[in-house]
């Protein structure tokens, strides 16, 4: 229980940074200004999105909603079954970042429809979408869970091979007569 708390409070603070950011843009700035932080590559740009990460599917409140609220319950049932279990700690660390993430997103959607994002980057002459610190936990959330993944079958296969192994250098049975 106390390690799923630990988890569950990595999600909190993960929401409350969030929160306190957006809190900050929201008072700061007026919606579309801009402070350049580092020339054009790092710019503040107060902005509000009503779809998903990235502006994907845009206008479905209703929809976001649901689904959050779907993936909160899946999330924390799954962090509660993993958090008995040693070990996973990479994997459980990006789930709680993806559950801070979604519900610092969640409660924009609910109160006022749409989501506060603020935080853009300009390569070149491609500027990547506009976005906030939920997004921001929710992509190295998810690239946790990937990387727990792929170390997880890493060790799969390892173990197979090992178990191999040592099978090929267990004695031989002896012939029945």
């Amino acid at each position: 229980m106390l390690r799923l708390l630990f988890y569950l409070v990595i999600s909190g603070i993960t929401f409350l940074v969030d929160y306190i950011s957006k809190k900050m843009i929201v008072n700061e700035l007026d919606l579309n200004e801009q402070v350049r932080v580092i020339g054009e590559f790092f710019v503040i740009t107060s902005i509000r999105n009503t779809g998903a990460a990235f502006s994907l599917l845009e206008n479905q409140r209703v929809f976001f909603l649901i689904i959050t609220i779907i993936i909160t319950i899946g999330l924390v049932g799954y962090m509660t079954f993993l958090s008995r279990k040693k070990g996973r700690a990479l994997l459980l660390t990006g789930l709680a970042l993806v559950l801070g993430g979604a519900l610092g997103n969640f409660i924009d959607r609910a109160r006022t429809g749409e989501v506060v994002d603020f935080l853009q980057f300009t390569f070149g002459s491609y500027t990547f979408a506009i976005f906030n610190l939920a997004d921001t936990a929710i992509c190295i959330g998810v690239g946790l869970i990937v990387l727990d993944s792929l170390l997880a079958a890493r060790a799969e296969k390892q173990a197979y091979v090992d178990n191999a192994i040592a099978a090929s250098y267990s004695e031989p049975k002896q012939p029945q007569e």
